[in-house]
Protein backbone atom coordinates (compact mmCIF):
# COMPACT_ATOMS: atom_id res chain seq x y z
CA UNK A 1 0.00 0.00 0.00
CA UNK A 2 2.85 2.21 0.68
CA UNK A 3 4.53 1.78 -2.62
CA UNK A 4 1.47 2.10 -4.31
CA UNK A 5 0.76 5.65 -2.44
CA UNK A 6 4.46 6.42 -3.13
CA UNK A 7 3.62 5.89 -6.90
CA UNK A 8 0.48 7.68 -7.33
CA UNK A 9 2.35 10.62 -5.60
CA UNK A 10 5.38 10.23 -7.22
CA UNK A 11 3.01 10.23 -10.57
CA UNK A 12 1.10 13.43 -9.38
CA UNK A 13 4.18 15.59 -8.89
CA UNK A 14 5.71 14.77 -12.09
CA UNK A 15 2.57 15.66 -13.36
CA UNK A 16 2.76 19.32 -11.84
CA UNK A 17 6.47 19.35 -12.64
CA UNK A 18 5.49 18.88 -16.85
CA UNK A 19 2.57 21.43 -16.17
CA UNK A 20 5.08 24.36 -14.85
CA UNK A 21 7.77 23.49 -17.62
CA UNK A 22 4.76 24.00 -20.30
CA UNK A 23 4.05 27.19 -18.24
CA UNK A 24 7.92 28.71 -17.86
CA UNK A 25 8.45 27.73 -21.73
CA UNK A 26 4.99 29.51 -22.60
CA UNK A 27 5.51 32.61 -20.86
CA UNK A 28 9.39 33.22 -22.14
CA UNK A 29 8.52 32.08 -25.68
CA UNK A 30 5.35 34.31 -25.40
CA UNK A 31 7.81 37.32 -23.91
CA UNK A 32 10.29 36.82 -26.43
CA UNK A 33 8.19 37.11 -29.40
CA UNK A 34 6.56 40.37 -27.98
CA UNK A 35 9.78 41.76 -28.23
CA UNK A 36 10.43 40.57 -31.31
CA UNK A 37 6.58 41.74 -32.81
CA UNK A 38 7.57 45.25 -30.93
CA UNK A 39 10.84 45.34 -33.36
CA UNK A 40 9.18 44.60 -35.96
CA UNK A 41 6.65 47.51 -35.20
CA UNK A 42 9.19 49.86 -34.58
CA UNK A 43 10.81 49.46 -37.76
CA UNK A 44 7.54 48.82 -39.59
CA UNK A 45 6.73 53.24 -38.22
CA UNK A 46 10.34 54.27 -38.72
CA UNK A 47 10.28 53.77 -42.47
CA UNK A 48 6.18 55.44 -42.19
CA UNK A 49 5.16 51.77 -43.53
CA UNK A 50 1.87 52.15 -45.76
CA UNK A 51 -0.47 49.56 -44.06
CA UNK A 52 -0.54 46.02 -46.00
CA UNK A 53 -4.12 45.78 -46.42
CA UNK A 54 -7.33 43.59 -45.43
CA UNK A 55 -6.70 41.21 -47.66
CA UNK A 56 -2.97 40.77 -47.22
CA UNK A 57 -3.41 40.66 -43.57
CA UNK A 58 -5.94 37.82 -42.94
CA UNK A 59 -3.90 35.60 -45.72
CA UNK A 60 -0.12 36.31 -44.34
CA UNK A 61 -1.80 35.52 -40.85
CA UNK A 62 -4.16 32.43 -41.66
CA UNK A 63 -1.15 31.80 -43.68
CA UNK A 64 1.37 31.70 -40.63
CA UNK A 65 -0.89 30.27 -38.18
CA UNK A 66 -1.51 27.30 -40.48
CA UNK A 67 2.21 26.78 -40.33
CA UNK A 68 2.61 26.91 -37.35
CA UNK A 69 -0.02 25.16 -36.22
CA UNK A 70 1.43 22.12 -38.93
CA UNK A 71 5.00 22.69 -37.42
CA UNK A 72 4.27 23.07 -33.56
CA UNK A 73 5.85 19.63 -32.47
CA UNK A 74 9.16 20.21 -34.53
CA UNK A 75 12.20 23.22 -33.81
CA UNK A 76 11.19 24.85 -36.94
CA UNK A 77 7.68 25.47 -35.11
CA UNK A 78 9.51 28.18 -33.13
CA UNK A 79 10.59 29.70 -35.87
CA UNK A 80 7.26 29.99 -37.22
CA UNK A 81 5.79 31.67 -34.34
CA UNK A 82 8.59 34.27 -34.60
CA UNK A 83 7.64 34.87 -38.29
CA UNK A 84 4.13 34.78 -37.28
CA UNK A 85 4.44 37.77 -34.43
CA UNK A 86 6.69 39.46 -36.28
CA UNK A 87 4.18 39.70 -39.46
CA UNK A 88 1.52 41.00 -36.99
CA UNK A 89 4.11 43.26 -34.78
CA UNK A 90 4.83 44.79 -38.49
CA UNK A 91 1.17 45.14 -38.75
CA UNK A 92 0.96 47.33 -35.63
CA UNK A 93 3.69 49.50 -37.46
CA UNK A 94 1.05 51.94 -40.12
CA UNK A 95 -1.64 51.72 -37.49
CA UNK A 96 0.42 53.08 -34.11
CA UNK A 97 1.69 55.74 -36.32
CA UNK A 98 -1.63 56.99 -37.49
CA UNK A 99 -2.10 57.55 -33.80
CA UNK A 100 0.73 58.70 -33.14
CA UNK A 101 0.64 61.39 -36.27
CA UNK A 102 -3.31 62.09 -36.32
CA UNK A 103 -4.35 62.62 -32.90
CA UNK A 104 -2.86 65.37 -30.43
CA UNK A 105 -2.73 62.93 -27.82
CA UNK A 106 -1.71 59.79 -29.56
CA UNK A 107 1.14 59.23 -27.57
CA UNK A 108 -0.97 58.95 -24.52
CA UNK A 109 -3.51 56.69 -26.46
CA UNK A 110 -0.56 54.17 -27.44
CA UNK A 111 0.57 54.33 -23.76
CA UNK A 112 -2.99 53.83 -22.21
CA UNK A 113 -3.67 50.80 -24.40
CA UNK A 114 -0.28 49.54 -23.98
CA UNK A 115 -0.91 49.95 -20.62
CA UNK A 116 -4.24 48.46 -20.16
CA UNK A 117 -3.29 45.65 -22.32
CA UNK A 118 -0.92 44.82 -19.69
CA UNK A 119 -3.51 44.92 -16.68
CA UNK A 120 -5.59 43.06 -17.88
CA UNK A 121 -3.23 40.32 -18.99
CA UNK A 122 -1.70 40.54 -15.48
CA UNK A 123 -4.56 40.45 -13.73
CA UNK A 124 -6.76 37.46 -15.75
CA UNK A 125 -2.98 35.18 -15.46
CA UNK A 126 -2.64 35.61 -11.42
CA UNK A 127 -6.98 34.95 -11.43
CA UNK A 128 -6.03 31.74 -13.60
CA UNK A 129 -3.15 30.82 -11.85
CA UNK A 130 -4.03 31.44 -8.36
CA UNK A 131 -7.56 29.69 -8.76
CA UNK A 132 -6.34 26.80 -10.56
CA UNK A 133 -9.90 26.39 -12.24
CA UNK A 134 -11.02 24.91 -15.67
CA UNK A 135 -12.31 28.00 -17.80
CA UNK A 136 -12.91 25.33 -21.12
CA UNK A 137 -16.40 25.48 -20.01
CA UNK A 138 -16.64 28.59 -21.69
CA UNK A 139 -14.82 27.58 -25.24
CA UNK A 140 -18.04 26.85 -27.33
CA UNK A 141 -19.49 30.42 -25.91
CA UNK A 142 -15.92 32.38 -26.98
CA UNK A 143 -15.79 30.38 -29.76
CA UNK A 144 -18.92 31.23 -31.33
CA UNK A 145 -18.33 34.61 -30.39
CA UNK A 146 -15.22 35.04 -32.04
CA UNK A 147 -16.56 33.75 -35.41
CA UNK A 148 -19.72 36.41 -34.54
CA UNK A 149 -17.15 39.47 -34.09
CA UNK A 150 -15.24 38.70 -36.92
CA UNK A 151 -17.40 38.39 -39.58
CA UNK A 152 -19.14 41.68 -37.89
CA UNK A 153 -15.27 43.18 -37.83
CA UNK A 154 -15.48 42.61 -41.79
CA UNK A 155 -18.79 43.98 -42.24
CA UNK A 156 -17.88 47.28 -40.39
CA UNK A 157 -14.99 47.24 -42.52
CA UNK A 158 -16.70 46.72 -45.82
CA UNK A 159 -19.53 49.01 -45.07
CA UNK A 160 -17.97 51.52 -42.77
CA UNK A 161 -19.66 51.20 -40.19
CA UNK A 162 -18.14 53.03 -37.39
CA UNK A 163 -20.66 51.98 -34.65
CA UNK A 164 -20.47 48.71 -35.57
CA UNK A 165 -16.55 48.70 -35.33
CA UNK A 166 -16.57 49.75 -31.83
CA UNK A 167 -18.73 47.68 -30.70
CA UNK A 168 -16.78 44.88 -32.44
CA UNK A 169 -13.81 46.08 -30.44
CA UNK A 170 -15.72 45.89 -27.57
CA UNK A 171 -16.69 42.19 -27.94
CA UNK A 172 -12.75 41.57 -28.99
CA UNK A 173 -11.72 42.70 -25.64
CA UNK A 174 -14.31 40.23 -23.81
CA UNK A 175 -13.32 37.25 -26.28
CA UNK A 176 -10.03 37.64 -25.97
CA UNK A 177 -10.21 37.98 -22.33
CA UNK A 178 -11.99 34.67 -22.44
CA UNK A 179 -9.18 32.86 -24.16
CA UNK A 180 -6.63 33.94 -22.17
CA UNK A 181 -8.51 32.54 -19.06
CA UNK A 182 -9.54 29.67 -21.05
CA UNK A 183 -5.71 29.01 -22.44
CA UNK A 184 -4.33 29.90 -18.99
CA UNK A 185 -6.50 27.17 -17.66
CA UNK A 186 -5.97 24.55 -19.16
CA UNK A 187 -1.63 24.57 -18.99
CA UNK A 188 -2.46 24.82 -15.18
CA UNK A 189 -4.72 22.14 -15.33
CA UNK A 190 -2.75 20.27 -18.12
CA UNK A 191 -5.12 20.18 -20.98
CA UNK A 192 -2.49 22.56 -23.07
CA UNK A 193 1.17 20.69 -23.51
CA UNK A 194 2.02 22.41 -26.27
CA UNK A 195 4.02 25.40 -25.62
CA UNK A 196 3.95 26.49 -29.11
CA UNK A 197 0.37 26.83 -29.88
CA UNK A 198 -0.11 28.15 -26.08
CA UNK A 199 2.29 31.30 -27.03
CA UNK A 200 0.28 31.94 -30.06
CA UNK A 201 -3.10 31.82 -28.54
CA UNK A 202 -1.83 34.04 -25.60
CA UNK A 203 0.27 36.51 -28.24
CA UNK A 204 -3.28 37.00 -30.32
CA UNK A 205 -5.56 37.30 -27.66
CA UNK A 206 -3.01 40.56 -26.56
CA UNK A 207 -2.63 41.79 -30.04
CA UNK A 208 -6.45 41.44 -30.46
CA UNK A 209 -6.75 43.51 -26.92
CA UNK A 210 -4.54 46.18 -27.65
CA UNK A 211 -5.89 46.95 -31.19
CA UNK A 212 -9.32 47.36 -29.52
CA UNK A 213 -8.41 49.56 -26.82
CA UNK A 214 -6.37 51.30 -29.38
CA UNK A 215 -9.44 52.02 -31.52
CA UNK A 216 -12.06 52.35 -28.25
CA UNK A 217 -10.05 55.22 -26.93
CA UNK A 218 -9.09 56.96 -30.03
CA UNK A 219 -12.91 57.40 -30.73
CA UNK A 220 -13.89 58.09 -27.23
CA UNK A 221 -11.33 61.07 -27.62
CA UNK A 222 -12.21 62.78 -30.67
CA UNK A 223 -13.54 66.36 -30.87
Amino acid sequence: MIQDGTVVRSSGFSSVLETNKVLQKTYALLAATLIFSGLTAFYAMSINAAPLGILITLVGYFGLLILTNVLKNSAWGILSVFALTGFMGYTLGPIVNMYLHNMVNGHQLVFMALSGTGIIFVALSGYALISKKDFSFMTGFIMTGAIVAFLAGLAAIFFHMAILSLAVSAAFILISSGIILIQTGAIINGGETNYVMATVTLYVSLYNIFLSLLQLLGAFNRD
